[in-house]
This record gives C-alpha cells, sequence and structure tokens, in this order.
C-alpha cells in the first residue's frame, strides 16, 4: 500500500495529501468534507487520518471485512428494485465515516429544529384554517391537485396536538460550503435503523479509532423518542406498534430492527381492526387496543375505506379511529403533501409568515413554473436548471430518472422549453443543479472522493424536537450526483459527530435499581400463523430429510429403484409429492423456502442467529440441487442438510423465550412430526411392508439405538409399534407428539373459559387420551389413518381458534 503521510498540524506542508494511497484531490467546483480548497486536512479529521495512515493495507482490508461480515451476519438488506425484479441486495455500506465537527453540527441541528417546527405550522395551516392559501402565499394548486394531500383528514386535529412527531431531512453542503436542504422526509421517514446499523458495522472495523474517539453516540435520542411515544398512550393498556406495509416493501428489514430495538410490535393493516371508534390489534388472546401506531406506508394506503380504496395493506376504519381521537398516529395521515418539492419553492415566505423569521437553513434554489415570472426565469437559465414533476416527493437523484438536466437537452429541445413551461408549468418546477461536497470513500485501495449527502432526522421528545447526532450520508458510486440514489448504485456510509470533549455514553437498558418483569407483549394472531407455519414447515423439512437420505443410502448399495423397499418408499414420496428422481427435489426446496418466507414475516421476533442458520440451510439446499447426483453423494448432502436444520433447530431451542410464540412454532412441529411418524408408520408397518422397512423405519425415526437397548429382539413389527407410535419418552414417537400438545395447549390463552375446556382444548385432550390407552397390538392401518385425519383436525381447529 505504500507509504501514508503523517497528519501533523494544520497549515503544514505534511498536511497536503501528497502519497500515492492517500492522492486525494477534491473534484473541481466542489467543497470537500475532509480537506479544505487548500488542501489541508480539517482538524476533525486529523486524528481519524493518523491512525488510517498507520495501518497497512492487509489490516484495513480485514477491518473492512469484519464490517461486511457484520452486516451479512445480521441478515442487514435493502430491497432494490431493477428491470430483473426485485431482489435483496446486501447493505452497501461505504466503510469510511463522514466526520463533522460537533460546533458546526450545532449550527445545523439549530436551522433543522426551526425546519421541523415551520413544517408542523404549515401542516397545521393546511389540514386547518387553511390561511396560507386564503392570503395567497400559498397557491392553491399546490393543495387541491396535490396526490398527498388527504381531503378526509381536513379538520380533523390529532389526539397528541401534534401532526409531525418523526422527521427526516436530506441536506447537501454547497461549493461556498453552505448547507441546503434537499427534501423533507415526513411521510415515513425510513433510515433511522439503517443509521444504526452503519454505526455498529463502522464500529467493528474502527473499533479502536472509535473508542478514543469523542464521538456523540445515538443511543439517547432513540431513548428519548421511545419515551415519548410512551408518553401519548391513552391509557395503561394500549400497546405502541410499528405498522409495515409488509416485507415486500425495500426498507422491511428497518422496520422489523426498529420494533425489535425498541420493544414495539411490528403489525401489518391486516392485524388492525377498528371497533366502536377504537384501533385494535387480533391476537391470540383476543382484541386489544392500540394507541400509537408508528406508521412506515403511505397515508394514502392505511385506510382503503376513506382514502385509497385500491389498498390492500391498509385497515378500513383507522380515519374514523383519528376522529375519535382514540389513537396517534406518528406521522399523522396527510403529512406527506410536504415532500411536496414545489413547496419548496414557498419556504422562505411562509416562514416569514407563520415564524416571523428567515430560515437558518435554506432550501435548495426551487421555482415553481405555475406562475409566470418563474417560468420565464427557468426558461432563461435552462443551462443551470434541473426540471422535474412539481408533486415528486424525491430529490431529483432519487426520482427514477422523471426530471430533465437542461444542460443535456439539444439546440432544437431548448428552443421548445417556453411552450412546455407554458402548456404544463403548474406540474413542473426548477430547480438549479446540485453540486454537493465530496467525502472520502475507499475505492481501489485508496480514497476518493464522491458526491455525498446527509440523510438526518429529528424526534420530537418531552423537551422539544431532539435531532440524531449523525445519521448516514448516502454516497455516489461515482462522481456523478445521481449515483447517490441507493437504487443506483450508491451507498452509505456512518456520520461521526466528534467533540472537542469526552461525550456521554448513553444505552437503552434501565438503571439500576428497582425495576418490573414485564410479561411479553400479546402475540398478534398473524405471528402466530407465521410461528405455527414456521414450525410445520421446518419439520416436514426433517422429515423428507430422513427418508430421502436412507433412501439414497439404500439406492448406492443396490443401485435398481425396482429393488421392491425401494419401489415402495417411492410410491409413498410420490404420494406427498416428492419425486426420487431428482436427488434434491424441487418440493424439499419448496418447504425451506416456505419456512424462510414465514420467518421472513416475524424478523420483529426472529433472532439474528436464527435468520442467519435459516437461509444458510436454504442457500445450500439451492447449491445441492444443482450439484448432487443421486446414491451415496445425495445421502451425504441429506446427512450435511440435516445437520444445519438440526443447528436451526437448536438455536431456536436455546434462545426463544418460552411465551405464546414458543407454543404456537411447537404445536406446528409437534403436529408435522406426528403426521410424519402416523403417515409412515400406517405405511411401512403392516404385514404387507416389504423386507427391510422395519429397520428403515427405524433409521428414518432416528431410533435404532434406542431399539437395541429397550429390546433383546430383532425388529419386529410390535417392537417397532411400540417405539415410534407409544413410548412417551421417545422423541420421535407418536405419543410424545400428542403429549406434548396437550401439555403446550394448557399454556394457551383461553384454554379454559369459566372454568371450562375450549373446544381445542377439548379436542386435544381427547386425542392424547384415546392414544395413550392404545397397545401396539391394536395399532393398525386404519388406526394410523384415524390418526393422521385426528391431527389434521387438530390443526384446523388451532387456526379457527386462535390465527382467524
Amino acid at each position: 500500500m505504500g507509504k501514508r503521510p503523517a497528519v501533523e498540524r494544520r497549515g503544514e506542508a505534511e498536511d497536503r495529501i501528497k502519497d500515492a494511497a492517500f492522492d486525494y484531490a477534491p473534484l473541481p467546483g466542489t467543497a470537500d468534507e475532509m480537506v479544505d480548497n487548500k488542501g489541508v486536512v480539517r482538524p476533525v479529521w486529523q486524528r481519524f487520518l493518523s491512525h488510517l495512515s498507520a495501518m497497512p493495507e492487509k489490516d484495513l482490508a480485514e477491518r473492512f471485512a469484519r464490517a461486511d461480515r457484520y452486516l451479512r451476519d445480521a441478515g442487514v438488506f435493502y430491497r432494490a428494485y431493477g428491470s430483473k425484479g426485485t431482489g435483496e441486495r446486501a447493505w452497501p455500506i461505504s466503510h469510511i465515516p463522514v466526520l463533522i465537527d460537533e460546533r458546526e453540527w450545532q449550527t445545523l441541528s439549530a436551522g433543522l429544529v426551526q425546519r421541523a417546527d415551520l413544517l408542523e405550522a404549515i401542516v397545521a395551516d393546511i389540514y386547518g384554517d387553511n390561511r396560507l392559501v386564503e392570503e395567497g402565499v400559498l397557491p392553491p394548486a399546490l393543495i387541491a391537485a396535490n396526490p398527498e394531500f388527504q381531503r378526509p383528514l381536513a379538520g380533523i386535529r390529532p389526539g397528541s396536538g401534534h401532526y409531525l412527531h418523526f422527521c427526516a431531512f436530506e441536506i447537501g453542503r454547497g461549493p461556498d460550503g453552505n448547507w441546503w436542504v434537499l427534501a423533507d422526509r415526513t411521510q415515513a421517514p425510513s433510515g433511522a435503523g439503517f443509521a444504526l446499523e452503519s454505526r455498529v458495522a463502522t464500529t467493528r472495523a474502527f473499533s479502536d479509532i472509535y473508542a478514543e474517539t469523542p464521538v456523540h453516540r445515538l443511543a439517547s435520542f432513540f431513548g428519548a423518542f421511545r419515551d415519548a411515544l410512551q408518553g401519548m398512550k391513552h391509557s395503561g393498556d394500549d400497546r405502541i406498534a410499528v405498522l409495515t406495509p409488509g416485507p415486500a416493501n425495500e426498507t422491511y428489514y428497518e422496520h422489523a430492527y426498529i420494533a425489535r430495538y425498541l420493544g414495539f410490535m411490528l403489525l401489518e393493516g391486516e392485524d388492525l381492526t377498528v371497533v366502536k371508534g377504537r384501533v385494535m390489534v387480533r391476537t391470540v388472546a383476543g382484541l386489544k387496543p392500540i394507541g400509537v401506531l408508528w406508521r412506515r406506508l403511505d397515508s394514502a394506503f392505511a385506510d382503503p375505506l376513506e382514502l385509497n380504496q385500491n389498498s390492500h395493506i391498509g385497515t378500513p376504519g383507522l380515519v374514523e379511529a383519528l376522529r375519535a381521537e382514540s389513537v396517534t398516529i406518528v406521522n399523522a395521515l396527510g403529512t406527506g403533501v410536504l415532500e411536496t418539492r414545489a413547496l419548496l419553492a414557498f419556504m422562505p415566505t411562509i416562514c416569514r409568515r407563520l415564524l416571523g423569521e428567515d430560515l437558518h437553513l435554506p432550501s435548495i434554489a426551487t421555482w415553481w413554473c405555475g406562475q409566470k415570472e418563474e417560468r420565464e426565469h427557468v426558461a432563461k437559465n435552462i443551462e443551470k436548471m434541473v426540471i422535474g414533476p412539481a408533486y415528486s416527493r424525491a430529490p431529483f437523484f432519487d426520482d427514477n430518472g422523471e426530471s430533465v438536466l437542461g444542460s443535456s437537452l439539444r439546440a432544437t429541445a431548448k428552443d421548445s422549453i417556453t411552450d412546455w413551461l407554458s402548456s404544463d408549468g403548474p406540474k413542473l418546477v426548477g430547480q438549479e443543479v446540485v453540486t454537493l461536497s465530496t467525502t472520502p470513500a475507499w475505492v481501489d485501495g485508496k480514497l476518493v472522493p464522491r458526491p455525498m449527502s446527509l440523510r438526518v432526522f429529528a424526534a420530537r421528545t418531552a423537551n422539544g424536537w431532539q435531532i440524531m447526532p449523525g445519521g448516514f450520508a448516502r454516497i455516489g458510486s461515482g462522481a456523478d450526483v445521481a449515483a447517490i440514489a441507493m437504487q443506483s448504485g450508491g451507498a452509505a456510509a456512518d456520520v461521526w459527530i466528534v467533540s472537542d470533549k469526552p461525550v456521554e455514553r448513553h444505552t437503552l437498558l434501565p438503571a439500576e435499581g428497582s425495576f418490573t418483569r414485564n410479561m411479553p407483549g400479546s402475540l398478534p394472531s398473524r405471528a402466530a400463523d407465521n410461528l405455527f407455519w414456521l414450525g410445520r414447515y421446518i419439520e416436514r423439512a426433517e422429515g423428507a430429510l430422513r427418508i430421502l437420505r436412507a433412501w439414497h443410502a439404500r439406492f448406492a448399495e443396490a443401485a435398481d429403484p425396482s429393488q421392491p423397499l425401494l419401489a415402495d418408499v417411492s410410491e409413498y414420496l410420490t404420494a406427498v409429492d416428492i419425486d426420487t428422481a431428482e436427488p434434491v427435489p424441487e418440493t424439499l426446496l419448496r418447504n425451506i423456502d416456505s419456512a424462510v418466507y414465514s420467518a421472513s414475516n416475524i424478523r420483529d421476533r426472529f433472532s439474528p442467529d436464527g435468520w442467519l442458520a435459516l437461509n444458510d440451510l436454504a442457500k445450500t439446499a439451492r447449491r445441492f440441487h444443482v450439484t448432487v447426483s443421486a446414491g451415496d453423494d445425495a445421502s451425504h448432502a441429506m446427512t450435511i442438510l440435516l445437520r444445519k436444520l438440526a443447528g436451526f433447530a437448536g438455536l431456536v431451542h436455546e434462545n426463544m423465550y418460552r411465551f405464546t410464540g414458543w407454543r404456537f412454532l411447537s404445536l406446528g412441529r409437534y403436529i408435522e412430526r406426528g403426521l410424519h411418524m402416523t403417515r409412515l408408520l400406517g405405511h411401512m408397518s403392516g404385514p404387507e411392508a416389504p423386507d427391510g422397512a422395519l429397520d428403515m423405519l427405524l433409521e428414518i425415526g432416528d431410533s435404532v439405538m434406542t431399539h437395541r437397548r429397550r429390546y433383546n429382539v430383532n425388529t419386529a413389527r410390535l417392537t417397532v409399534t411400540d417405539l415410534l407410535a407409544l413410548d412417551p419418552l421417545n422423541p420421535r414417537s407418536v405419543l410424545f407428539q400428542v403429549n406434548e400438545i396437550h401439555h403446550e395447549v394448557e399454556q394457551l390463552p383461553n384454554a379454559l373459559i369459566n372454568g371450562q375446556m375450549s373446544p381445542f382444548y377439548r379436542e386435544a385432550m381427547r386425542l392424547h387420551s384415546g392414544l395413550a390407552v392404545m397397545t401396539p397390538e391394536g395399532m393398525g392401518v386404519e388406526v394410523y389413518q384415524r390418526l393422521e385425519r385426528e391431527l389434521e383436525q387438530l390443526s384446523d381447529l388451532l387456526a379457527q381458534t386462535y390465527l382467524g
């Protein structure tokens, strides 16, 4: 990597970036975060750069790999959309953090606090007295024609007294060193959870530097906001939840992460219902009240009854609950109107009108083309302009190519600009071309300047607005500012706010002393459903793996699939849609993928280790599907998959809290394992079963050694039946599963109502008592078929009782 420059006192020649490895020069016409316009390293960067310059290239690569490994192991992803469809993309981290001096950050924070207050005043006016339009400060068209203006919300005052509780701001530094606001984020701001994960990943890479650098921590910001949400509850029985559009959303990982980090429920629209003006969540213990919803879906989709009737992710009646002031929604529905790009053109005037002062932090220069003078200005200065949709909610580098760069137009197109602006003016805005500052990124073994914007977060707390001391920076993949967008290959960097004195170390853990052990929150029915089916799919996959391993082991010896035992088992597998012609069948992959899908719907309740183990199992199975051949190779592959599956099951068993969610996961496993063994016994233990079937049954049931110890005879139908069907101590037997089902059902909510068994509990009790009195001699094909039907009926009854 070569020698590194030593960073000494500011102004000395050694501070200049001269070394080839640090041959760093800002892009022409831009400001740079690390060096000033003379190439001198800024004071806030000197300590960090001094450490960096002393690191061997191998050490630096290992540090970056640590950060990447953390993000990969934690399962941090971003959903990317493209011509080839959607897919999960690893969180794209730029390993070099952005360093900002605390004094500069304080000035910036004051400007953002003012802006948050201004946005609150604007939205209160839009949905309240509407004086801004009445007095001509805002054109009526910007509200009336705005798709984000939700007319049914007009006149509804939030029960909390505020429309905005959590905001984000996209900001950038211009060539003159001053900061601009590029966009306001008030609809459902994303990125706060990613900022936390980026911080953890970056500190994994630079733990030694971070430990001795006075960098402001992020936990206090989240703790203050959590306390603020707790204070919004209407009663002690109210729940707080994060409302997500679901796993298909591009930032779903963050929704689950934030819910888990703050200890809130993660809900989808279908989890909620409105009863007599109150928002209730469907849980396995019945309907429970929701007092605060931190929504992460756009307003229009929140209530198909009064807003977008085509929404399939909302909750009918949510607007009515707002009228009743029985729920607080963060942020209030309709606040997306503040993100309108054209609104930036009027912010200076509105600020003076509503707050009686000038904007401390200016917006990027914007002209709404619905006015003659502004149209003419944009047309006259088209070379310096970007023209885009007036109602867009994103800066031009994030709007998927909807904006037009004036300097890129041909001469003939420029001649028609005036006509275009005249005909479509109210739908368009002109903005000055953004020249953002650059920050160092590590590319091909050296630091290079890349354009950057910051996403900064503000939370309303008991003490007013609090600005997160950091956030995350979006870093361009190239010199073009349009490459900042995540969907265009941009990356994210941590932001360090560096003080010149020690900083407080905050945590979300309670202070030492007395505490109350709270019971886990109510389990939503949808979460219970996914946990139940996760258990069933995992057990279904294990059962298939055990049969296939036994089949391929015997095929490796006989090399003749028509041999009676192999043919008989193949017939059984065909009946359950498993084709032995495929060494690793597609059906097995579908079962594992279904388990992954069920787990993805409950990421807030799933440990990162469990998620990693489950995904590793799925990836390995996919690889084996195309690389493994029949016989011994397939048998070995099944053993590997069984070990990985056992690792996942062990993680869940050891780490999951023994409460209601655990019971539904366990019930899924017990019912599926009971069905699996019941079907096998019915098919392979009868008098017409081919030679070797009983030995194969014991192998599939992982009970060969136990049979040898417990029975002083060779395998026989009665001993195999006793061990695999009726032995209460064998974790593979049918009776063991029924015993466990009976035990778990006793602990479920409402199993006993006024001293009487629920229908589900009664059916579980009947199934248990009926099997417990059976003898091996009485177990035949008809008994196994009846038992299979009863287990399926028990599953259906569970769904009717708790999962509807």
